[in-house]
């Protein structure tokens, strides 16, 4: 019976030591990226007493799914990262070229008037 309890007693310490250990980068990444972290500083470049220049950072590091869950989604309506980005384009040149167009159809529609 002694040899019995020994055996598990070290077969739980090795399932112990293994289920403590078991923090791969994956998991970490998986970690931070469900929950999301933020990091943040400021950068100010002083000559004697004079501020020339401070950068303020933020950033955030989460996954698609924790950023939509925070409401930010920039990126579904961002131009140049959908795959309709060209089309975007051609109708806000359309658009502009339309409403330069109008604008100057009024200003003769105005001198018109004078």
């Amino acid at each position: 019976m002694t040899g019995q309890s020994l055996s598990r007693s070290s077969s739980a310490n090795r399932q112990m030591a293994t289920a403590t250990q078991g923090s791969t980068l994956v998991d970490v990444l998986e970690r931070v990226l469900d929950k999301g972290i933020v990091i943040a500083g400021d950068i100010s470049v002083s000559v004697g007493s004079t501020e020339l220049l401070t950068i303020r950072i933020r950033l955030l590091v989460a996954s698609v799914d924790k950023a939509r869950e925070m409401g930010i989604n920039w990126w579904e309506n961002d131009p140049y990262l959908s795959a309709r980005s060209q089309e975007l384009l051609t109708a806000n040149e359309q658009l502009q070229s339309r409403i330069e167009s109008l604008e100057q159809e009024l200003k003769s529609l105005r001198s018109q008037e004078d």
